[in-house]
């Protein structure tokens, strides 16, 4: 049964950086690419970045890029989301989410598993 973790959420106050984590277990991903997604209050979930296992190549959101990285750890299973420069605007719950359709990695609706998620609260 596949499982994906998050940890690592919390407060942070605006200009300031946090990492959350994605632990995934249950099956192989080689042939998969992971991603973070976000959902504020009231808001639609939105593609944040992903990852392909195999490989490494990374995708980001416009609002995002330069300012977050992902990354993964093949030996632990895990993909990390750094953010750096965080802004008020960045607070909501991070998900992990995994999927193997590659051609529409930045709709939620590809992804067949999900973790529990994580908040991440920006002050201002």
């Amino acid at each position: 049964q596949v499982q994906l973790v998050e940890s690592g959420g919390g407060l942070v106050q605006a200009g300031g950086s946090l990492r959350v984590s994605c632990a995934a277990s249950g099956r192989t991903f080689s042939s998969y690419i992971m991603a973070w997604f976000r959902q504020a209050p009231g808001k639609k979930r939105e593609f944040v970045a992903a990852i392909r296992w195999s490989g490494g190549s990374t995708y980001y959101a416009d609002s995002v890029k330069g300012r977050f990285t992902i990354s993964r750890d093949n030996a632990a299973n895990t993909v990390y989301l750094q953010m750096n420069s965080l802004k008020p605007e960045d607070t909501a719950a991070y998900y992990c989410a995994a999927t193997i359709r590659p051609s529409t990695y930045t709709s939620d609706s590809s992804y067949a598993y999900w973790g529990q998620g994580t908040q991440v609260t920006v002050s201002s």
